[in-house]
């Protein structure tokens, strides 16, 4: 594996060895000890798994601590423009984000720590899994709105399928929780 390390601390892209033949390919897609060799030393507590049709936008999503989450994001299926964004107050990289296109062909991932906000947009037909670092805790869940124009996050998009819920998120500026 191969473990590209963001200009914002924390962040990384690790691209797998793949095994191609005749009958398809093979990969490892998590290998604790090289992921710890690697500066991630996350212990994953849930896998999550969703289904978006092209142009469908989800996030930017987070939880609040104590309930904050890590994610290791990848596609099984399609390809996704994922980005993250450093909501971590005292970080010299607040408000920048980092934005990786997850491609099932590559078998790409991401790990984006606890201290950002998360979200991608299916550039087709997609299936998105991640691990997470901490459980789903319905009342510590926040966003930021997509279209945050301090943000300055090109989505390459004008008018993506968003939910009515991730419409109401508001902008980083605005928000009272920033760790």
């Amino acid at each position: 594996m191969e473990f590209r390390q963001s200009s914002i601390k924390g962040l990384v892209e690790i691209i797998p060895r793949l095994f191609r033949d005749e009958r398809g390919v093979f990969f490892e897609s998590y290998t604790e000890k090289l992921f710890k060799e690697n500066g991630i030393n996350a212990v994953f507590v849930q896998d999550n798994q969703s289904f978006s049709v092209k142009n469908v936008l989800r996030g930017l999503h987070f939880q609040r601590p104590p309930f904050a989450q890590g994610k290791l994001v990848r596609v099984i299926k399609g390809k996704v423009l994922d980005v993250a964004v450093d909501i971590r107050k005292d970080s010299p990289t607040y408000g920048q984000h980092e934005a990786v296109v997850l491609d099932a062909e590559e078998c790409n991932m991401f790990y984006v720590p606890e201290g950002f906000a998360h979200g991608f947009l299916a550039l087709e037909e997609t299936i998105f899994v991640y691990k997470c670092t901490n459980y789903y805790h319905k009342e510590s869940e926040s966003g930021i709105i997509w279209d945050d124009p301090d943000l300055k996050i090109n989505w390459g998009i004008k008018n993506p399928l968003i939910s009515g819920k991730d419409l109401e998120l508001g902008r980083l500026r605005d928000l009272k929780f920033a760790n």
